[in-house]
């Protein structure tokens, strides 16, 4: 069954990509569209694209923020905030770049934190706990969007069944999501008994660790969100708290779709959820949007990997020369308690 999963993900993220693109294309075919999202682009003042950097700035500080919450909920403490902040920012790059983000980021996590100290096990805690603290920055944003603007949801008209893009349903959904947070919450502070599924044990984490998720998701979304608004035109734009509701589902169904950065589906959702702005104002924003937060971390991020695994190797070949012992191998516990630094 695993081995089956491993094709099934890729196969339908790709999928999920061709449909998209090819519905794009038949939504824009016929239009000089590319010339129209090129002069959008130079358009666009300077300022703008400075706040939607400083946007971005603030989503990857939040994603750094994850990890740290996490290492904190496994009272790890030895590792420094440049290192953390080194692998959360490859991970994540890399993971929303190439889809299936728990098991890519996972791997990335392994191979950095491994040389850490930490073990297999604690990683997997990690990143189930990073996982759930996006989860719940998403409820807790999309269940506050559909309680204070439940019409928000009759943007996805002809997406979802109309009975749920109706005021009172979204009300209710939103409440519903607000629910699970608030019952996390509630098991947090008064220590329900753990979620054990397939053998893997999840504890409540410590009153502080779960305040901490709840604030570090929403900051991580708004700020994804933001590099949108911002890169949007000052004339027609339909204001944050649209941008922000349209973000959180698209970016939802393109995670959910596994498809490699959300291609194509990220776009065809806020394209069919914002018909009131121009096509091309649109895609100039979620281009912005892909470079910022998608391709300029990745390729920063390829740099970070690529000397980090010189270093590696660079040891490894130091320790076989000079006929050491390889501390991760012999001393694991050595090696847990005492960890290493990215750039040794």
């Amino acid at each position: 069954m695993k081995r089956i999963l491993e094709f099934v993900w890729p196969v339908t993220g790709v999928l999920a990509v061709v449909v998209s693109l090819w519905l794009l294309y038949q939504e824009f075919h016929g239009n000089a569209i590319g010339t129209q999202v090129l002069n959008q682009l130079r358009a666009l003042p300077p300022h703008q694209y400075a706040l939607a950097f400083v946007a971005t700035l603030v989503a990857y500080a939040a994603l750094a923020w994850y990890d740290r919450i996490a290492l904190r909920h496994l009272g790890v403490t030895h590792i420094s905030l440049l290192f953390v902040s080194l692998c959360s920012f490859t991970t994540y790059a890399i993971a929303h770049n190439i889809g299936a983000t728990v098991f890519s980021g996972g791997m990335v996590r392994y191979r950095a934190y491994s040389t850490q100290g930490l073990t297999a096990a604690q990683v997997a805690v990690l990143v189930a706990l990073c996982s759930l603290t996006f989860l719940l920055g998403t409820l807790l944003l999309g269940g506050l969007v559909l309680v204070l603007e439940p019409a928000q949801l009759h943007r996805l008209g002809g997406i979802l069944p109309d009975v749920l893009t109706e005021s009172v349903p979204a009300r209710i959904i939103g409440v519903l999501c607000l629910s699970v947070v608030g019952l996390y919450a509630v098991g947090s502070i008064f220590h329900f008994k753990p979620l054990i599924i397939r053998g893997f044990r999840l504890e409540y984490p410590r009153p502080g660790v779960a305040l901490r998720q709840l604030l570090a998701a929403p900051l991580e979304l708004l700020g994804a969100a933001g590099i949108i608004y911002f890169a949007l035109p000052e004339v027609g734009n339909p204001g944050y708290f649209v941008v922000l509701g349209v973000f959180l589902a698209s970016f939802s169904a393109a995670l959910a779709s596994n498809a490699p950065g959300g291609l194509g589906v990220f776009e065809l959702l806020f394209l069919k959820t914002m018909p009131a702005v121009p096509q091309a104002k649109v895609l100039a924003a979620l281009l912005v949007f892909r470079f910022f937060y998608l391709l300029l971390p990745l390729a920063i991020s390829l740099v970070i990997v690529l000397l980090f695994e010189r270093n590696r190797l660079h040891e490894a070949f130091g320790r076989t020369h000079v006929g050491q012992p390889d501390p991760e191998k012999d001393h694991p516990d050595e090696t847990r308690l005492n960890g290493g630094t990215l750039g040794r």
